[in-house]
Protein backbone atom coordinates (compact mmCIF):
# COMPACT_ATOMS: atom_id res chain seq x y z
CA UNK A 1 0.00 0.00 0.00
CA UNK A 2 1.14 3.43 -0.84
CA UNK A 3 0.60 6.24 1.33
CA UNK A 4 0.32 9.85 -0.27
CA UNK A 5 1.71 12.81 1.29
CA UNK A 6 -0.38 16.13 1.77
CA UNK A 7 0.46 18.80 0.20
CA UNK A 8 2.45 21.99 1.88
CA UNK A 9 0.61 24.53 2.28
CA UNK A 10 2.40 27.93 1.79
CA UNK A 11 1.46 30.70 3.96
CA UNK A 12 1.98 34.56 2.73
CA UNK A 13 4.38 36.26 4.88
CA UNK A 14 1.14 38.48 6.10
CA UNK A 15 -0.86 35.41 7.26
CA UNK A 16 1.11 35.66 10.89
CA UNK A 17 0.92 37.80 14.44
CA UNK A 18 0.30 41.04 12.84
CA UNK A 19 -2.80 40.29 11.21
CA UNK A 20 -4.30 39.55 13.98
CA UNK A 21 -3.04 42.80 15.45
CA UNK A 22 -4.80 44.40 12.59
CA UNK A 23 -8.13 42.17 12.95
CA UNK A 24 -7.97 43.80 16.56
CA UNK A 25 -7.71 47.39 15.33
CA UNK A 26 -11.08 46.99 13.54
CA UNK A 27 -12.87 45.30 16.42
CA UNK A 28 -14.91 47.98 17.07
CA UNK A 29 -16.20 48.28 13.64
CA UNK A 30 -16.94 44.75 13.72
CA UNK A 31 -18.86 44.95 17.29
CA UNK A 32 -21.00 47.77 15.85
CA UNK A 33 -22.03 46.31 12.54
CA UNK A 34 -22.49 42.86 14.40
CA UNK A 35 -24.99 44.55 17.13
CA UNK A 36 -26.71 46.45 14.53
CA UNK A 37 -27.54 43.29 12.65
CA UNK A 38 -28.67 41.47 15.52
CA UNK A 39 -31.13 44.60 16.64
CA UNK A 40 -32.67 44.32 13.36
CA UNK A 41 -32.83 40.58 12.47
CA UNK A 42 -34.75 39.01 9.64
CA UNK A 43 -35.50 36.22 8.26
CA UNK A 44 -35.70 33.78 5.18
CA UNK A 45 -34.33 34.93 1.62
CA UNK A 46 -35.57 38.42 1.85
CA UNK A 47 -33.81 40.20 4.18
CA UNK A 48 -33.06 44.09 2.51
CA UNK A 49 -32.50 45.78 5.89
CA UNK A 50 -29.19 43.15 6.38
CA UNK A 51 -28.17 43.62 2.96
CA UNK A 52 -28.05 47.80 3.18
CA UNK A 53 -25.82 47.49 6.32
CA UNK A 54 -23.58 44.79 4.73
CA UNK A 55 -23.52 47.40 1.17
CA UNK A 56 -22.82 50.58 3.53
CA UNK A 57 -20.05 48.64 5.51
CA UNK A 58 -18.05 47.71 2.38
CA UNK A 59 -17.89 51.29 0.69
CA UNK A 60 -15.08 52.83 -0.05
CA UNK A 61 -13.23 49.55 -0.36
CA UNK A 62 -13.07 49.31 -4.08
CA UNK A 63 -15.08 45.87 -4.46
CA UNK A 64 -16.82 45.09 -7.57
CA UNK A 65 -19.96 44.11 -6.29
CA UNK A 66 -23.22 42.62 -7.17
CA UNK A 67 -26.74 41.48 -5.48
CA UNK A 68 -29.25 38.81 -5.75
CA UNK A 69 -31.96 38.29 -8.35
CA UNK A 70 -33.76 35.65 -6.40
CA UNK A 71 -32.76 36.90 -2.75
CA UNK A 72 -30.98 39.76 -1.20
CA UNK A 73 -28.14 38.24 -1.31
CA UNK A 74 -24.12 40.58 -1.92
CA UNK A 75 -21.63 38.98 -3.58
CA UNK A 76 -18.13 41.20 -3.17
CA UNK A 77 -14.91 40.46 -5.55
CA UNK A 78 -11.68 42.14 -4.61
CA UNK A 79 -9.70 41.72 -8.01
CA UNK A 80 -6.15 42.49 -7.73
CA UNK A 81 -5.63 42.02 -11.36
CA UNK A 82 -2.30 39.73 -10.22
CA UNK A 83 -2.81 35.66 -11.37
CA UNK A 84 -3.62 33.49 -8.25
CA UNK A 85 -6.71 31.85 -7.18
CA UNK A 86 -10.00 32.93 -6.24
CA UNK A 87 -10.70 32.29 -2.34
CA UNK A 88 -14.80 32.37 -1.43
CA UNK A 89 -15.14 33.33 2.16
CA UNK A 90 -18.71 32.78 2.96
CA UNK A 91 -20.79 34.44 6.01
CA UNK A 92 -24.38 33.84 6.15
CA UNK A 93 -26.84 36.71 6.72
CA UNK A 94 -30.39 34.93 8.44
CA UNK A 95 -32.16 35.08 11.50
CA UNK A 96 -34.19 32.12 13.47
CA UNK A 97 -38.17 33.01 14.01
CA UNK A 98 -37.56 32.63 18.15
CA UNK A 99 -38.08 35.49 21.19
CA UNK A 100 -35.08 36.60 22.35
CA UNK A 101 -34.46 36.64 26.01
CA UNK A 102 -31.21 38.11 26.28
CA UNK A 103 -31.38 41.13 27.99
CA UNK A 104 -29.19 43.48 26.04
CA UNK A 105 -28.89 47.10 24.87
CA UNK A 106 -29.10 45.55 21.43
CA UNK A 107 -31.61 43.33 21.78
CA UNK A 108 -33.88 42.11 18.86
CA UNK A 109 -36.27 44.71 18.69
CA UNK A 110 -38.78 42.40 16.14
CA UNK A 111 -41.20 39.76 17.38
CA UNK A 112 -40.14 35.99 17.10
CA UNK A 113 -36.90 36.87 15.31
CA UNK A 114 -33.53 36.67 16.72
CA UNK A 115 -30.17 36.26 15.41
CA UNK A 116 -29.18 32.66 17.98
CA UNK A 117 -27.12 30.86 15.64
CA UNK A 118 -24.08 33.64 15.12
CA UNK A 119 -24.68 35.14 11.68
CA UNK A 120 -24.49 38.48 13.00
CA UNK A 121 -21.27 37.60 14.06
CA UNK A 122 -20.64 35.83 10.89
CA UNK A 123 -21.63 39.23 8.47
CA UNK A 124 -19.34 41.52 10.20
CA UNK A 125 -16.54 39.19 10.92
CA UNK A 126 -16.68 39.14 6.62
CA UNK A 127 -17.02 42.22 6.20
CA UNK A 128 -14.20 43.51 8.24
CA UNK A 129 -12.41 40.78 6.52
CA UNK A 130 -13.00 42.47 3.67
CA UNK A 131 -11.63 46.08 4.76
CA UNK A 132 -8.70 44.50 5.80
CA UNK A 133 -7.65 42.39 3.32
CA UNK A 134 -8.98 45.40 0.35
CA UNK A 135 -6.69 47.93 2.47
CA UNK A 136 -3.42 45.22 2.65
CA UNK A 137 -4.66 44.29 -1.64
CA UNK A 138 -0.75 44.57 -2.84
CA UNK A 139 -0.09 41.72 -0.49
CA UNK A 140 -2.81 39.21 -2.40
CA UNK A 141 -2.96 37.31 -5.63
CA UNK A 142 -5.99 36.34 -7.81
CA UNK A 143 -9.17 37.06 -6.31
CA UNK A 144 -11.21 37.15 -3.32
CA UNK A 145 -14.93 36.74 -3.06
CA UNK A 146 -16.84 37.46 -0.59
CA UNK A 147 -20.11 35.48 0.16
CA UNK A 148 -23.20 37.12 1.87
CA UNK A 149 -25.02 34.60 2.11
CA UNK A 150 -29.12 35.13 3.12
CA UNK A 151 -31.50 31.77 3.79
CA UNK A 152 -29.36 29.11 5.81
CA UNK A 153 -31.99 28.69 8.16
CA UNK A 154 -33.76 26.04 6.15
CA UNK A 155 -34.24 28.31 3.07
CA UNK A 156 -31.11 27.04 1.01
CA UNK A 157 -29.91 30.55 0.18
CA UNK A 158 -26.13 28.73 -0.85
CA UNK A 159 -28.20 27.11 -3.76
CA UNK A 160 -29.78 30.00 -5.34
CA UNK A 161 -26.31 31.96 -4.47
CA UNK A 162 -25.10 28.79 -6.71
CA UNK A 163 -27.67 29.39 -9.73
CA UNK A 164 -26.49 32.74 -10.08
CA UNK A 165 -23.26 32.33 -10.30
CA UNK A 166 -21.14 32.74 -6.95
CA UNK A 167 -19.11 29.35 -7.74
CA UNK A 168 -17.97 30.89 -11.25
CA UNK A 169 -14.00 30.45 -11.41
CA UNK A 170 -13.66 29.87 -7.94
CA UNK A 171 -10.96 27.58 -6.53
CA UNK A 172 -11.78 26.64 -3.20
CA UNK A 173 -13.80 27.78 -0.61
CA UNK A 174 -14.11 28.47 3.47
CA UNK A 175 -16.63 29.53 6.06
CA UNK A 176 -16.67 30.20 9.73
CA UNK A 177 -19.79 29.20 12.11
CA UNK A 178 -19.61 30.49 15.70
CA UNK A 179 -20.14 27.77 18.35
CA UNK A 180 -21.28 29.44 22.04
CA UNK A 181 -20.12 26.00 23.66
CA UNK A 182 -16.41 25.71 22.81
CA UNK A 183 -13.87 27.39 24.21
CA UNK A 184 -14.16 31.31 23.27
CA UNK A 185 -10.98 32.06 20.30
CA UNK A 186 -10.38 28.51 19.80
CA UNK A 187 -10.97 26.91 16.75
CA UNK A 188 -12.56 23.10 15.50
CA UNK A 189 -12.51 21.67 12.76
CA UNK A 190 -12.46 17.78 11.01
CA UNK A 191 -11.38 16.09 7.34
CA UNK A 192 -14.39 14.39 5.69
CA UNK A 193 -18.05 14.67 7.31
CA UNK A 194 -18.77 17.83 9.74
CA UNK A 195 -22.28 18.34 9.53
CA UNK A 196 -25.10 15.52 8.84
CA UNK A 197 -27.59 16.05 6.09
CA UNK A 198 -31.11 16.91 6.93
CA UNK A 199 -34.42 15.60 5.72
CA UNK A 200 -38.00 15.94 6.60
CA UNK A 201 -41.01 13.58 6.51
CA UNK A 202 -44.77 13.81 6.70
CA UNK A 203 -47.14 10.72 6.61
CA UNK A 204 -50.54 11.18 6.89
CA UNK A 205 -52.55 7.80 8.01
CA UNK A 206 -55.81 7.14 7.04
CA UNK A 207 -58.72 5.22 7.68
CA UNK A 208 -62.41 5.88 8.83
CA UNK A 209 -63.55 7.83 11.34
CA UNK A 210 -66.64 7.16 13.41
CA UNK A 211 -67.86 7.10 17.47
CA UNK A 212 -64.89 6.11 19.48
CA UNK A 213 -67.79 3.49 21.97
CA UNK A 214 -67.71 1.59 18.80
CA UNK A 215 -64.25 0.99 17.19
CA UNK A 216 -65.07 -2.40 15.19
CA UNK A 217 -67.22 -0.12 12.72
CA UNK A 218 -64.35 2.11 11.95
CA UNK A 219 -60.88 1.91 10.65
CA UNK A 220 -58.86 3.64 13.26
CA UNK A 221 -55.69 5.54 12.37
CA UNK A 222 -54.05 6.05 15.49
CA UNK A 223 -52.91 2.94 16.29
CA UNK A 224 -51.50 2.77 13.14
CA UNK A 225 -49.74 5.67 13.66
CA UNK A 226 -48.59 4.96 17.63
CA UNK A 227 -47.23 1.41 15.23
CA UNK A 228 -45.73 3.37 12.33
CA UNK A 229 -43.51 5.61 14.99
CA UNK A 230 -42.38 2.87 17.11
CA UNK A 231 -41.45 1.18 13.78
CA UNK A 232 -39.59 3.93 12.48
CA UNK A 233 -37.69 4.49 15.14
CA UNK A 234 -36.79 1.07 15.53
CA UNK A 235 -35.88 0.61 11.51
CA UNK A 236 -32.90 3.09 11.64
CA UNK A 237 -31.40 0.38 13.64
CA UNK A 238 -32.03 -2.31 11.99
CA UNK A 239 -30.96 -1.42 8.51
CA UNK A 240 -28.56 0.90 9.18
CA UNK A 241 -25.10 -0.32 10.57
CA UNK A 242 -23.63 0.57 13.93
CA UNK A 243 -20.62 2.49 12.57
CA UNK A 244 -22.94 5.00 9.66
CA UNK A 245 -24.51 7.93 12.32
CA UNK A 246 -28.07 8.40 11.53
CA UNK A 247 -30.69 9.76 13.12
CA UNK A 248 -34.42 9.58 12.35
CA UNK A 249 -37.06 11.48 14.82
CA UNK A 250 -41.01 11.74 15.10
CA UNK A 251 -41.24 15.27 16.32
CA UNK A 252 -44.97 15.70 16.00
CA UNK A 253 -47.65 13.86 15.85
CA UNK A 254 -51.45 14.98 16.04
CA UNK A 255 -54.64 13.29 15.28
CA UNK A 256 -58.56 13.88 16.46
CA UNK A 257 -60.58 16.65 17.75
CA UNK A 258 -62.48 15.13 21.10
CA UNK A 259 -62.38 11.75 23.48
CA UNK A 260 -65.62 10.19 22.07
CA UNK A 261 -64.44 10.61 18.11
CA UNK A 262 -62.08 8.37 15.92
CA UNK A 263 -60.62 10.74 13.33
CA UNK A 264 -60.25 9.85 9.88
CA UNK A 265 -56.47 10.63 9.83
CA UNK A 266 -53.60 10.61 12.13
CA UNK A 267 -50.46 13.10 10.98
CA UNK A 268 -46.59 12.46 12.15
CA UNK A 269 -43.81 14.76 10.88
CA UNK A 270 -40.21 14.45 11.88
CA UNK A 271 -36.09 14.57 10.95
CA UNK A 272 -33.69 12.57 9.29
CA UNK A 273 -29.94 13.31 9.89
CA UNK A 274 -27.16 11.01 8.12
CA UNK A 275 -23.80 11.33 7.61
CA UNK A 276 -23.64 9.55 4.24
CA UNK A 277 -25.68 10.50 1.37
CA UNK A 278 -25.96 6.29 0.19
CA UNK A 279 -27.69 5.78 4.04
CA UNK A 280 -29.09 9.07 3.71
CA UNK A 281 -31.22 7.47 0.16
CA UNK A 282 -32.09 4.25 2.20
CA UNK A 283 -33.43 5.67 4.90
CA UNK A 284 -35.64 7.60 2.49
CA UNK A 285 -36.69 4.69 0.85
CA UNK A 286 -37.15 2.84 4.11
CA UNK A 287 -39.59 5.54 5.81
CA UNK A 288 -42.03 4.83 2.64
CA UNK A 289 -41.84 1.24 3.14
CA UNK A 290 -42.18 1.33 6.73
CA UNK A 291 -45.17 4.11 6.94
CA UNK A 292 -47.17 2.20 3.92
CA UNK A 293 -46.92 -1.44 5.27
CA UNK A 294 -47.65 -0.56 9.01
CA UNK A 295 -50.69 1.34 7.82
CA UNK A 296 -51.90 -1.75 5.87
CA UNK A 297 -51.03 -4.36 8.48
CA UNK A 298 -53.99 -2.12 10.64
CA UNK A 299 -55.90 -1.68 7.63
CA UNK A 300 -55.12 1.92 6.53
CA UNK A 301 -53.89 3.57 3.69
CA UNK A 302 -50.62 6.67 4.14
CA UNK A 303 -49.57 9.31 2.37
CA UNK A 304 -45.82 9.23 2.73
CA UNK A 305 -43.81 12.18 1.72
CA UNK A 306 -40.08 13.21 2.31
CA UNK A 307 -38.35 16.63 1.84
CA UNK A 308 -35.35 16.75 0.32
CA UNK A 309 -33.25 19.33 2.72
CA UNK A 310 -29.30 19.83 3.41
CA UNK A 311 -26.64 17.11 1.64
CA UNK A 312 -24.20 16.10 4.19
CA UNK A 313 -21.53 18.57 4.98
CA UNK A 314 -17.86 17.53 3.95
CA UNK A 315 -14.66 19.00 4.29
CA UNK A 316 -11.59 19.01 2.12
CA UNK A 317 -8.84 17.47 3.78
CA UNK A 318 -6.46 19.70 1.92
CA UNK A 319 -8.45 22.98 2.92
CA UNK A 320 -8.55 21.56 6.89
CA UNK A 321 -5.30 21.06 6.83
CA UNK A 322 -4.72 24.40 4.93
CA UNK A 323 -7.03 26.18 8.06
CA UNK A 324 -5.16 24.28 10.48
CA UNK A 325 -1.51 25.48 9.57
CA UNK A 326 -3.32 29.15 9.11
CA UNK A 327 -4.49 29.39 12.18
CA UNK A 328 -1.73 28.00 14.32
CA UNK A 329 0.35 30.51 12.43
CA UNK A 330 -1.49 33.52 12.99
CA UNK A 331 -2.87 32.76 17.09
CA UNK A 332 -0.15 30.16 17.73
CA UNK A 333 0.06 26.41 19.09
CA UNK A 334 -2.83 25.08 20.30
CA UNK A 335 -5.35 27.22 18.47
CA UNK A 336 -6.98 24.96 16.26
CA UNK A 337 -8.20 21.44 16.97
CA UNK A 338 -9.68 18.35 14.67
CA UNK A 339 -12.99 17.31 16.34
CA UNK A 340 -13.11 13.46 16.82
CA UNK A 341 -16.77 13.09 15.69
CA UNK A 342 -19.32 15.20 13.31
CA UNK A 343 -22.02 16.90 14.48
CA UNK A 344 -25.57 15.91 13.61
CA UNK A 345 -26.69 19.56 12.40
CA UNK A 346 -26.76 20.59 9.31
CA UNK A 347 -25.51 23.46 7.07
CA UNK A 348 -26.06 24.76 3.38
CA UNK A 349 -22.71 25.74 2.94
CA UNK A 350 -22.73 22.26 1.93
CA UNK A 351 -24.01 22.62 -1.65
CA UNK A 352 -20.52 24.96 -2.25
CA UNK A 353 -18.38 22.10 -0.67
CA UNK A 354 -20.21 19.68 -3.41
CA UNK A 355 -18.58 21.68 -5.98
CA UNK A 356 -15.26 23.09 -4.73
CA UNK A 357 -12.53 21.79 -2.58
CA UNK A 358 -13.20 24.03 0.94
CA UNK A 359 -14.08 23.41 4.46
CA UNK A 360 -15.80 24.73 7.34
CA UNK A 361 -14.62 25.36 10.82
CA UNK A 362 -16.21 26.17 14.54
CA UNK A 363 -14.99 29.26 15.93
CA UNK A 364 -15.37 29.43 20.01
CA UNK A 365 -17.41 32.39 21.36
CA UNK A 366 -18.22 30.77 24.84
CA UNK A 367 -18.04 33.69 27.61
CA UNK A 368 -14.96 33.35 29.45
CA UNK A 369 -15.94 31.85 33.26
CA UNK A 370 -18.84 29.96 32.06
CA UNK A 371 -18.38 26.07 32.12
CA UNK A 372 -19.20 25.37 28.28
CA UNK A 373 -22.22 22.98 29.31
CA UNK A 374 -24.25 25.61 31.26
CA UNK A 375 -23.90 28.31 28.02
CA UNK A 376 -26.91 28.23 25.75
CA UNK A 377 -26.27 26.53 22.78
CA UNK A 378 -26.81 28.15 19.33
CA UNK A 379 -30.61 28.11 18.76
CA UNK A 380 -31.27 29.05 22.31
CA UNK A 381 -33.51 31.91 22.85
CA UNK A 382 -30.41 33.09 25.62
CA UNK A 383 -27.87 32.35 22.95
CA UNK A 384 -24.83 34.94 22.63
CA UNK A 385 -21.34 35.44 21.98
CA UNK A 386 -17.96 36.71 23.36
CA UNK A 387 -17.33 39.36 21.06
CA UNK A 388 -13.57 39.79 21.18
CA UNK A 389 -13.43 36.22 19.50
CA UNK A 390 -14.47 37.81 16.48
CA UNK A 391 -11.02 39.38 15.83
CA UNK A 392 -9.63 36.04 15.18
CA UNK A 393 -12.70 35.37 12.89
CA UNK A 394 -12.10 38.40 10.80
CA UNK A 395 -8.07 37.53 10.97
CA UNK A 396 -8.55 33.73 10.15
CA UNK A 397 -11.02 34.57 7.26
CA UNK A 398 -8.58 37.23 6.01
CA UNK A 399 -5.48 34.89 6.82
CA UNK A 400 -7.38 32.22 4.62
CA UNK A 401 -7.58 34.23 1.52
CA UNK A 402 -3.76 34.96 1.76
CA UNK A 403 -2.31 31.35 1.83
CA UNK A 404 -1.42 30.03 -1.23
Amino acid sequence: MTSSTPPSIALHPSAGPDLMTAAEGLQPQTVELRRAIHQEPELGLDLPDTQAKILESLTGLGLDISLGKTSTSVTADLDTGRPGPTVLLRGDMDALPLQEDLDVAWKSDREQHMHACGHDAHVSMLASAARLLSENRSELTGKVRFMFQPGEEGFHGAQHMIDEGVLDGVDRAFAIHVFSQIPSGLFFSRPGPLMASADEFRITVRGAGGHASMPSGCIDPIPAAAATVLSLHAMVGRTTAATDAAVLTVAHLAAGTTNNIIPETAFMEGTIRTLNEDVRAKLHDKVHEVATHTAAAHGCSCEARVIKGYPVTVNNADEVQRSGETARAVFGEGSFHTMPDPVMGAEDFSYVLNHVPGSMAFLGVCEPGVEFTDAAPNHSNFMTIHEPAMAKGVAMYAAMALSA
